[in-house]
């Protein structure tokens, strides 16, 4: 299988980032979106997903061993929550989550993943987020957004955005993207197809939360997870609504037409895509039919015909800039403005994550609340938004009116 697009780009972004760094101004990642009404709680959830292998290391400490066993899945739990006087969760709270995610009780060493996050949490850990641990729940019952991260990346690859979302009165579930049968996610299908699978698996688990509402369910994923949250969209019947943070559905089309199931030209739920800046690649379809095995595959976009679609296209941010786990570390800020587009800076694609996710909440509370009021937002220009001049274009394309044959229409 050939690597997807985005995630040889992220793959190639970190490994760059050793170089030497360049002069920039000092530039410090700063999420300004206010919070909801709601305080925002964390529950850590430990399960097993029993109808899967897996293969987790148990010593380390003088040859590496493996042992097969059922799935490890360790869900984190962002919700409404109470106020409490409970101590807020620092950004080292989360990091240490990392540290568990296979073996729950017992601290493990996964090597690649675990050190990327540690050197991306160098000099942050001690910064206050918003959640905290088992802060007793809102009443009542909330939309559920499932979260995939992207490649090898934990839970914790968009705290800020799950959150804010908790905020607003959502119910977040994310499970670390591991691959198959081991920790290490692969970029080909038995890859996709595992992260699809954990997504179901966490709407499972959303069932037995007492504040989750599973009749309006949201997919959620950034690059490699933005084709798992695909994947399990077009299986899952209980997904409602899908939301792509530049995913790799877009640069490996070849994938999708990989798997014989899933088809976009026959999804009738709406579908909210961020691109990063470069040329569309609804353009590209031309350029690359016949060069490469795949190329010829259709392009999503141009299929999501039967289901709302609003393409949001960020001028200012490179792939990496779609989540805040790199946005906000020490390293990013000295090292990063090689990755900021051109005539752009830094503070723009901060800036920029921020609008990401106010139309994120818009596009769940539109779709998933029936708010009228969200849905004009997402229908109006940016410009309309306030949204400052040259950071994002944005289209709305409402679903087609016609029906096609083996279609169900949607029940929005």
């Amino acid at each position: 299988m050939r690597l997807s697009h985005s995630a040889a780009l992220l793959a190639f972004a970190i490994s760059s980032l050793t170089a030497v760094a360049q002069l920039a101004p000092a530039f410090h990642f700063q999420f300004t979106e206010k919070p909801g009404p709601y305080a925002v709680g964390l529950k850590v959830a430990e399960q097993y997903d029993r109808s899967r292998i897996f293969a987790a290391p148990i010593d380390q400490t003088t040859k590496p061993a493996t042992a097969e066993g059922p799935r490890p899945l360790q869900i984190l739990v962002w919700y409404p929550a109470e106020n409490s006087a409970g101590r807020t969760m620092t950004f080292g709270d989360y990091a240490a989550l990392i540290h568990t995610e296979t073996s729950f009780h017992q601290p493990v060493e996964h090597g690649k993943p675990q050190a990327f996050v540690e050197q991306y949490m160098h000099g942050i850990t001690s910064l206050p987020a918003w959640s905290v641990r088992d802060a007793p729940m809102q009443p009542g019952q909330f939309p559920v957004v499932i979260y995939a991260p992207s490649l090898n990346a934990p839970a914790t690859e968009n705290i800020e955005l799950c959150e804010s979302l908790a905020s607003h009165g959502y119910v977040v579930l994310a499970s670390p993207s591991m691959g198959a049968a081991s920790r290490t996610m692969t970029v080909d299908l038995a890859g996709a197809n595992a992260e699809a699978r954990d997504i179901s698996f966490l709407t499972d688990f959303a069932k037995t939360l007492p504040d989750a509402e599973i009749s309006q369910v949201a997919a959620m994923g950034y690059s490699w997870g933005g084709m798992a949250a695909l994947f399990s969209a077009a299986r899952d019947h209980r997904v409602r609504a899908l939301i792509s943070l530049d995913g790799s559905f877009r640069y490996s089309p070849g994938t999708v037409q990989e798997a014989s199931d899933v088809h976009p030209d026959q999804m009738t739920i709406p579908l909210l895509v961020f691109s990063r800046a470069e040329e569309t690649m609804e353009t590209w379809d031309t350029m690359r039919h016949g060069k490469q095995p795949g190329d010829a595959a259709p392009n999503v976009l141009n299929q999501w015909t039967h289901g709302d679609l609003v393409h949001i296209h960020l001028l200012a941010v490179s792939h990496i800039q779609f989540s805040s786990l790199y946005q906000r570390s020490e390293r990013f800020g000295k090292e990063a403005q090689q990755f900021s587009p051109a005539d752009y800076l830094l503070q723009e694609g901060a800036e920029s994550y921020n609008w990401m996710a106010r139309y994120t909440l818009e596009f769940v509370d539109a779709y998933l609340k029936r708010n009228a009021a969200a849905m004009e937002f997402l229908k109006r220009t940016p410009q309309e938004n306030h949204v400052p001049q040259h950071l994002m274009a944005a289209q709305f394309r409402p679903a087609a009116t016609q029906q096609v044959p083996g279609i169900v229409p949607s029940t929005k």
